[in-house]
């Protein structure tokens, strides 16, 4: 029987806008999305009683609420297929850090199933799907870094640098909900065209507020700031830092305070998801 096994990877926000609150209560912003070669894992093997099982379950997240369990069954019920499957999860992205981590773990769902029940739904399809499940996922399932506008679901591609990324976390879950709900978000960054926004310092409208309510996002971006820039990314709450190579990540990851978890990694302008995908088209059957 045919197993997948896949990865789902991070994301970081390289900038983030909040351009403006809209009419529905939700915000248009203007971000770049570049993916790292670390983040989830996750295994998939069909069942042909149409079932649905996820282990292990996620601490605190009810089952009709796991993303991933609501990708598989949104595509099911899109497709009418009859199939089911037994999804492994190995988590490895803190939960409320801003790397995209459910989404990506429900992207990998919607391109992984699609490839295991032979379904033949194209990405465009697949992202549409997963734009009801959360508006970072559409990226996540077309694995291009790519410029963001609307609320995060009008891509255009891009290709920034892929340099090495120190990526740490406090320890601290931030509720993306809270920082989009309170009122001393910033919401009036002018709306540029991806070109002027490169020429200009980088910067993450939520990072002052985040900073004012987690203290320890304060402390821990103030610390890294030492070595490298350094900037929260998404809602937070990760920071990360950007560098020329592995070995001077990962010298300054040796030093993080005891409190801290990190990673290194590379930065990717084509999601390995579909690299993982492409070797196995190509390996032998």
């Amino acid at each position: 029987m045919m197993t997948l096994n896949l990865p789902a990877p991070a994301k970081l926000n390289l900038f983030l806008y909040i351009t403006g609150r809209r009419c529905d209560g939700y915000h248009n912003l203007q971000t770049l999305f570049q993916f790292v070669d670390f983040g989830d894992t996750l295994t998939f093997t069909p069942a042909t009683d149409g079932t649905l099982t996820l282990s292990p379950a996620l601490p605190g997240v009810a089952p009709e609420d796991n993303l991933i369990l609501r990708a598989a069954r949104l595509l099911q019920r899109h497709t009418g297929c009859r199939l089911g499957a037994r999804i492994a999860l190995n988590k490895r992205l803190p939960m409320g850090g801003g790397l995209g981590g459910g989404s990506s773990d429900a992207a990998t769902t919607l391109v992984g199933l699609n490839q295991l029940w032979n379904l033949g739904l194209d990405l465009e399809q697949l992202a549409n799907l997963g734009l009801s499940l959360g508006a970072d996922v559409p990226v996540f399932v077309k694995g291009q870094a790519a410029f963001a506008e609307g609320v995060g679901d009008i891509l255009t591609p891009a290709t920034p640098p892929e340099p090495w990324y120190l990526v740490l976390s406090p320890g601290v879950s931030v509720a993306t909900a809270a920082i989009f709900t309170d009122p001393d978000l910033p919401r009036n960054s002018p709306v540029l065209p991806l070109e002027q926004r490169l020429l200009l310092p980088w910067e993450n409208d939520c990072e002052g507020l985040v900073k004012k309510r987690h203290p320890e996002v304060a402390k821990l971006l103030g610390w890294l700031l030492e070595y490298a820039p350094s900037r929260m990314t998404g809602t937070g709450a990760c920071i990360f830092a950007t560098f020329e190579s592995r070995s001077a990540a990962e010298k300054v990851l040796a030093q993080v305070p005891d409190s801290v978890t990190g990673f290194v990694a590379k930065g990717c302008n084509i999601s390995p998801l579909f690299g993982a995908l492409n070797a196995l088209e190509r390996s032998p059957q």
